[in-house]
């Protein structure tokens, strides 16, 4: 089991970060906001497990051990598997995602893209009992104040969405924050990735 790992960034394009371990460059899966946290040439450290499957090996990696343990949780759900769960963590943070099971909302996983309604309350049901709102789950839902539709943008393209499609949804998302100003770069990432949503598809993304 590979339980972390610290080295140079080398790449971080869309969800995927590559990281330079050992002489080796290892491929980790991640959120777009994790992605854009991490600079290229500058070292980082991600909680990571091993998906392993028939035909491939998969390393997923996050900043929190919070997120690491929510994956994990999530990916036990009948229905869940590895990229939905982290589709969920690209959308709501630990915090939120604690706030939901406890108030028995199933309809803020159905924005998720790939999550349909039975999934959604499987999940209320699966981690009732076992995710909680921490002060640091709680921290990590409200980041710094920045600059971020450049970024978000930026990602956006880069998981598939045009210029156009990107811009607009950032813009849209932007004008409905009552402190538009204040807005970090992964919370806007995870309002934009839920009004685009599941009724966006893939085969959309470029018209």
């Amino acid at each position: 089991m590979i339980a972390s790992v610290r080295g140079l960034v080398l790449s971080a394009v869309g969800s995927v970060v590559v990281i330079e371990l050992g002489g080796f460059g290892l491929a980790v899966q991640v959120t777009p906001a994790t992605a854009l946290s991490l600079r290229v040439g500058t070292e980082a450290r991600l909680s990571t497990t091993l998906i392993v499957r028939e035909d491939s090996l998969t390393l997923f990696g996050f900043p929190s051990a919070d997120e690491l343990e929510v994956f994990e949780l999530l990916v036990g759900v009948t229905g869940v598997g590895p990229k939905s769960a982290l589709g969920v963590l690209a959308v709501l943070s630990p915090g939120q995602i604690a706030q939901a099971v406890s108030a028995e909302d199933d309809g803020a996983f159905r924005k998720v893209s790939g999550i349909g309604p039975k999934t959604a309350k499987l999940i209320v049901l699966s981690l009732a009992g076992k995710v909680f709102v921490t002060t640091a789950a709680a921290a990590s839902a409200r980041p710094a104040p920045t600059s971020a539709s450049a970024n978000v943008q930026a990602a956006l393209i880069g998981l598939g969405w045009s210029e156009k499609v990107a811009a607009q949804a950032v813009d849209e998302t932007l004008a409905e924050s009552p402190e538009p100003d204040q807005v970090g770069v992964a919370a806007l990432l995870r309002l934009v990735l839920a009004r685009l949503g599941p009724a966006q598809q893939a085969s959309e993304r470029r018209s």
